[in-house]
């Protein structure tokens, strides 16, 4: 006979389980390793993202520690190693690492603040230079990210490809790798540079707009520079937002709380989730690997594009 006793300890045995089961990963997981892509500077990435990653501490109940990337590589690399736990990809750092045999899974990406979920790759030029178009710039120098950023470089080469450009580093004058968003910014800015291909959600939402805000780029009399000291010259398709990702092998219980914890950002620490991209995001938006198989097709374009130069 079914009594409520036997219900009542039914139900406590299950809630014990459950809590058993949450408490035997943060037992094999006692800190969690999150990474960031360099979109900007070292000081610029602690700031932004210190915050979050105590929120996220505090959600867990574990420890969660930032680590600062020095390039996309080591994102890539550390979760194949099993360091990084967490990770804020690039779209194309996260194709490159599924293509390498990384273990690892999307989970979510930006909702922007008009509700979509995508940017662009954009040339940038200074407004008082007489570039209009790219074919204003054969000889020129070219700024870029890095190997493995979207807006950065892989989306720019597919882009030059569909312009007729398919050897960038013949038809520039020279094509330097600045490292971050922000240096091919200040390259630009300095004239090291004569354009710079970034990324761009919004005239409100991008490097620039970032680096703007903070006052980070000047002119030669040490004036602030403005968004009209900058100019677009081409704009690509829509990019699906990078995605945040989990490494595969994180027991199950592990991933649920962690996906939680980012959708419930926005309304458990508001302040904290608006320091990620200056109050220009609305949310987190579930998301699946599969999501960026698309981009794992641009890549395997921009290989062959490589791979036919050196032929």
């Amino acid at each position: 006979m079914i009594t409520r006793r036997l219900v009542l300890a039914g139900a406590a045995a299950l809630a014990f389980t459950a809590s058993a089961s949450a408490e035997d990963w943060k037992a094999k997981y006692p800190e969690l390793t999150f990474a960031v892509v360099p979109a900007e500077n070292a000081s610029g990435v602690t700031e932004r993202w210190t915050p979050f990653v105590a929120y996220l501490s505090k959600e867990l109940g574990v420890k969660v520690t930032l680590r600062i990337a020095n390039d996309y590589a080591a994102v890539i690399e550390g979760q194949r190693a099993g360091n990084i736990h967490i990770a804020s990809y690039g779209s194309a750092s996260f194709a490159r690492a599924r293509l390498t045999g990384v273990k690892t899974d999307a989970f979510a990406n930006d909702i922007n603040a008009d509700g979509s979920t995508g940017y662009y790759s954009v040339f940038f030029v200074k407004a008082s230079s007489a570039y209009k178009n790219i074919d204003n710039l054969k000889g020129k120098n070219l700024g870029l990210v890095d190997p493995n950023s979207t807006s950065g470089n892989n989306v720019p080469r597919f882009e030059l490809d569909k312009l007729g450009i398919a050897d960038a580093d013949s038809y520039f004058g020279k094509v330097v790798f600045t490292g971050s968003h922000e240096n091919a910014m200040l390259a630009l800015s300095q004239g090291t540079v004569d354009v710079a291909a970034n990324q761009w959600t919004s005239d409100d939402d991008s490097t620039l707009a970032q680096m703007l805000t903070k006052g980070m780029l000047k002119n030669a009399d040490g004036s602030a520079m403005k968004k009209d000291d900058f100019r677009i010259i081409h704009k690509s398709a829509p990019i699906i937002n990078g995605p945040y990702a989990y490494n595969a092998d994180l027991p199950e219980e592990a991933k649920t709380a962690i996906a939680k914890a980012f959708f419930d950002a926005p309304a458990k620490d508001k302040a904290a989730f608006d320091r990620l991209s200056d109050g220009q995001k609305k949310g987190f938006h579930p998301a699946t690997t599969k999501d960026w198989d698309g981009t794992i097709d641009l890549i395997k374009f921009v290989d062959a594009l490589r791979k036919k130069k050196a032929s």
